[in-house]
């Protein structure tokens, strides 16, 4: 019988919050199944990268390169080849991909139910679309299937992940499952501006470590961070939970979890917000697969980025990836994998950005303009240029010293080709 498939999905968190301290279930899960250590988001903002998801493209060939563009009623995606080859489907959580961002034109389903031809093909559905705004760290409501309101009571990663027990526990297992949990923790509450890990144990994170690529530099992580690993650790809890069901049920052995997030968090160091950047600590991401379907592997050093999930998805389910795919399938379970030679990042909203990273190096580029209004550019200009094999946390921006000139031309070729095979127009590259 193919697998079930679990993809549990956090918000805004960073890879180094995934440790056996911090995050033992997972920790676990890794320690039992792969453990990526360089995976990387290739938009790292939530609507993007959800839509990069769903239709195994890129933002600019999605169309959904800000948040608030819904993803478009016609596209194929993910839940729609797992319906037709025999899964049954669930979304749990936040969706994000439903509205319209301008307020006179289209849809808008923030705050209320999310139409049938908008929830991306999946068939049983506990999900609000811009989750943060029906709920916040403690109480909300969501919607299910039939459009009722469910309101929950208590803190929110709990509640949940009470969803995704609950579609353990009832389905029939006459056909395998493919569920998507969209938790919306560690993500700060927008209209609070702040963090909300859960009240109980958030103390005891208030000396934990800071990263060090945070404290060189300003930002709000001092007062920030404890809610933040402490809504972590809740989910890491949650994990567990699920696990136990799984296990109680007597399918975890033919069950696949796969562990990942969105993007990461810089707490306002890089720029006036929390991610939009293409620094380590807003573009990589934790990544595991796990549970008893998943075999055991050393952890893999291998660049890889959020657009490699779809294929891969697929692939553990035995299904014919689209040819529309541009992603990589990973080596998991044997699976054939070619290995990456470097990751590709659209950045958008913050500024009209690009960038792209090799093991050792990282350049990124952008173009003259508001990101808010234009997407994507021709003409783009040096931003920054990272040795990150001697500078991990990225202090000394080398773009402009001649030393590396033959370094930046190379990096400049390498972005240009990710950009065009992502359906770009061959950009132009100028002097900061």
């Amino acid at each position: 019988m193919k697998p079930n498939i679990i993809f549990y999905f956090s918000d805004q968190q960073r890879w180094d919050t995934l440790n056996e301290t911090l995050m033992p279930n997972v920790w676990d899960m890794a320690e039992e199944g792969v453990l990526f250590e360089n995976s990387f988001t290739c938009q790292p903002v939530c609507g993007p990268a959800r839509a990069c998801l769903q239709t195994g493209q890129y933002a600019t060939q999605n169309k959904c390169y800000w948040n608030g563009i819904a993803l478009p009623e016609d596209t194929h995606t993910l839940a729609d080849i797992f319906n037709e080859n025999g899964y049954d489907t669930a979304y749990i959580g936040k969706w994000h991909l439903a509205s319209d961002r301008y307020p006179l034109v289209g849809v808008h389903c923030e705050k209320t139910a999310v139409p049938e031809s908008r929830r991306g093909g999946y068939k049983y559905w506990r999900a609000a679309d811009v989750l943060e705004f029906t709920s916040h760290g403690y109480d909300g409501y969501v919607f299910d299937e039939n459009n009722n309101r469910i309101d929950f009571t208590g803190y929110r990663a709990d509640c949940i992940n009470d969803f995704a027990v609950e579609y353990v526990e009832k389905h029939n297992g006459e056909n395998p499952f493919f569920m998507f949990v969209s938790q919306l923790e560690p993500h700060h509450q927008n209209d609070r501006n702040r963090f909300e890990g859960p009240t109980d144990t958030v103390e005891s994170y208030r000396d934990y470590p800071l990263p060090e690529d945070l404290t060189f530099l300003k930002g709000n992580y001092k007062e920030e961070y404890p809610d933040y690993v402490a809504a972590i650790n809740s989910l890491d809890k949650n994990v567990g939970r699920l696990i136990a069901s799984l296990k109680t049920k007597g399918i975890y052995d033919n069950t696949i979890i796969i562990y990942t997030s969105d993007h990461g968090c810089h707490f306002k160091t890089r720029n006036e917000e929390y991610k939009r950047s293409c620094h380590e600590s807003s573009i990589h991401t934790p990544l595991v697969f796990g549970g008893g379907a998943v075999k055991k592997a050393e952890n893999i050093e291998n660049l890889v980025s959020l657009i490699d999930l779809p294929p891969t998805l697929l692939a553990l389910a035995g299904i014919e990836i689209p040819k529309s795919y541009s992603g990589n399938v990973l080596p998991v379970n044997n699976l054939e994998a070619p290995e990456r030679d470097c990751v590709f990042v659209q950045i958008s909203e913050s500024h009209i950005g690009r960038a792209v990273r090799t093991k050792d190096w990282k350049y990124s580029a952008r173009a003259k303009g508001s990101g808010w209004v234009k997407h994507s550019a021709v003409q783009y200009y040096d931003d920054f240029l990272y040795d990150l094999k001697n500078d991990p946390h990225e202090k000394n921006n080398l773009v402009g010293d001649e030393k590396y000139e033959d370094i930046l031309l190379k990096m400049r070729a390498l972005l240009s080709s990710e950009m065009m095979n992502a359906g770009e127009k061959k950009p132009k590259f100028n002097k900061k």
